[in-house]
C-alpha cells in the first residue's frame, strides 16, 4: 500500500511501512512534496538522543529501498503552546531538523543491525551483565530473566539519592546486609537497619513536632487530574494538570463526625470554575488543609490561580494552610520495615491501617481514574454512572486513608512499647 501512494504522488503518507535487510520499519510521516522528508512524532517535550537513533533506522531502510530521503526531523510537543480556540498545529509542535545526525549515525545502524541478527541467530545469550541499560531509556524487555538471581533485599531495593547502586554492585557488594552503612544517607540506614532486624521504628518528639503543627478544624484535601500532549479546554498547556475531581473530608475537632465534600466533573464539558468555585466553598478560611504529597496538591492550585486570577486571595490562602501528611513517612520519624523503602499511601497504608485497602476497587490509581474520566466522553449513560460511582470512591479511598493514617500518628505519638512488638520509640535523633 506504501508502495502505490507513492507511485501515485500522495502528498503525505502517515504510517508508511519499508523492509529493508529483514528489518521492518513504520514512518510517522513522509512528506512527499519537492522530495521525501521524513518526520518522527514524539509526544516528549524535546528531542532524546534514542529519538535520533529511531529516525536514523528509518533513513536506513527507506535508503536501502531506493526512497531518497532529502531530509530527517523530529517533530514533538511545545510545552509552552497555550490553547486559544481551535488547536494550532504548528504552534503545539516543535521541529527540529536532525538530518546530519541521521546521515552520521548511518555506519553505526548497519553495524548494530548486524550484531542484533547474530544474538537473534544465537542459541545462548550475550554475555553482558546488568547494567543502567536494563531500565534505560527503556525497561529491557529480558530484565526479568538477567536479574533472576539478584537476592532479595539487594542493593537495588535501596530507596532515596546519592548512594550509585551500580557501582556497589559492581564491588561485589549485592545483598543489602553487605552495604557500607557510612555510605548511605541517614533516611537509607534507617531503611537497611529496619529491613534486615525486622524493626520499626517511631521517633515520638519528631512525630509530636510534626502534630503540633496541625489545628482544627482540618479539611483533608485530595485531587484527581488529567493531563495530555493536547489540550483540552482554553488557556491549557500540553501536560499540565487539570483537576477534574477532589474529595474532602472535614473533621471540625476532635470528637466531631467526619464531614464530606465532593465534586466530579462531566467528561468533555469545562468544568475548571465551577471546581474551584465549590472547592473555595467547602473549605473554611481557617482551616489546617492536610494533603499527601503538598507538591502536588499545591501545583494544582497553582494552576487554577492561571486560569482563574480572580480567586488568587482565597486559593493562596489554601495553599499558606496546607500540611503535608506524608513528612513524617518520608523523614523516616515514622518506619515500618513492611514499608520496603517507600513512604507512598499506597504502601504505608495497608502496614499501618490494614483494614483498609484499594485492593477491591475499581478505580485503585491515578492513572485509572484519569483514563476511567476520559472514558465517560465515549460511552452509554447507565456505564458513565457505573465510572462515576468508582471515582468518587476511589478519590474517597485517598481522604479516608489519610484521616485514618493521621489517627494512627496521633496514637503512635503516645504508644507505650510492648515487649512482643519490636517498635523502637527513640528521641529525635
Amino acid at each position: 500500500e506504501t508502495e502505490r501512494e507513492i507511485k501515485k504522488g500522495t502528498r503525505a503518507i502517515f504510517e508508511g511501512s519499508f523492509s529493508f535487510n529483514d528489518v521492518f520499519t513504520r514512518v510517522d510521516i513522509i512528506d512527499c512534496r519537492k522530495g521525501y522528508h521524513l518526520y518522527e512524532v514524539k509526544s516528549t517535550t524535546e528531542v532524546k538522543a534514542e529519538h535520533k537513533d529511531d529516525v536514523a533506522l528509518h533513513y536506513y531502510v527507506l535508503a536501502g529501498v531506493g526512497v531518497k530521503v532529502s531530509s530527517a526531523s523530529v517533530a514533538y510537543i511545545n510545552n509552552q503552546y497555550v490553547r486559544n480556540g481551535d488547536i494550532e498545529p504548528a504552534e503545539l509542535f516543535s521541529i527540529d531538523d536532525v538530518t546530519d545526525v541521521v546521515m552520521e549515525k548511518q555506519e553505526f545502524i548497519a553495524a548494530e543491525i548486524e550484531k542484533m541478527k547474530r544474538v537473534l541467530l544465537g542459541m545462548t545469550p550475550p554475555s553482558i551483565d546488568i547494567g543502567e541499560y536494563c531500565d534505560k531509556p527503556y525497561t529491557c524487555d529480558f530484565k526479568g530473566h538477567c536479574w533472576k538471581n539478584i537476592p532479595k533485599p539487594s542493593v537495588f531495593d535501596i530507596r532515596g539519592r546519592g548512594v550509585k547502586k551500580y557501582n556497589l554492585y559492581r564491588r561485589g557488594i549485592v545483598a543489602l546486609k553487605d552495604i557500607p552503612i557510612n555510605e548511605l544517607s541517614p533516611t537509607q540506614r534507617v531503611q537497611v537497619e529496619c529491613t534486615l532486624e525486622e524493626k520499626d521504628i517511631v521517633k515520638r518528639d519528631n512525630l509530636k513536632s510534626f502534630l503540633k503543627t496541625l489545628w482544627y478544624p482540618i479539611c483533608f484535601l485530595d485531587f484527581e487530574t488529567f493531563m495530555g500532549p493536547i489540550p483540552l479546554h482554553n488557556g491549557i498547556k500540553p501536560y499540565q494538570q487539570v483537576p477534574f475531581q477532589y474529595s474532602i473530608d472535614v473533621l471540625e475537632n476532635k470528637d466531631s463526625a467526619l464531614k464530606h465534600y465532593d465534586y466530579l466533573a462531566y467528561a468533555g464539558i469545562d468544568c475548571r470554575q465551577e471546581l474551584i468555585e465549590r472547592l473555595i466553598l467547602e473549605i473554611s478560611e481557617n482551616a489546617c488543609v492536610i494533603v499527601y504529597n503538598r507538591t502536588f496538591e499545591t501545583m494544582v492550585l497553582n494552576n487554577c490561580i492561571g486560569w482563574f486570577p480572580q480567586y488568587k486571595d482565597k486559593i493562596e490562602n489554601i495553599i499558606s494552610n496546607i500540611k503535608d501528611l506524608m513528612l513524617p513517612f518520608k523523614n523516616k520519624d515514622v518506619y515500618f520495615h513492611k514499608f520496603n523503602g517507600s513512604y507512598s499511601i499506597k504502601c504505608v497504608l495497608p502496614v499501618l491501617v490494614p483494614e483498609l485497602s484499594y485492593e477491591g476497587l475499581d478505580i485503585n490509581n491515578g492513572g485509572m481514574a484519569m483514563f476511567s474520566f476520559f472514558k465517560m466522553a465515549e460511552t452509554d449513560s447507565e456505564t458513565v454512572e457505573i465510572i462515576r460511582r468508582s471515582l468518587i470512591e476511589y478519590c474517597r479511598m485517598d481522604t479516608i486513608a489519610m484521616v485514618r493514617l493521621f489517627e494512627k500518628l496521633e496514637y503512635l505519638a503516645v504508644y507505650r512499647v510492648k515487649q512482643h512488638r519490636k517498635i523502637i520509640i527513640s528521641a529525635a535523633a
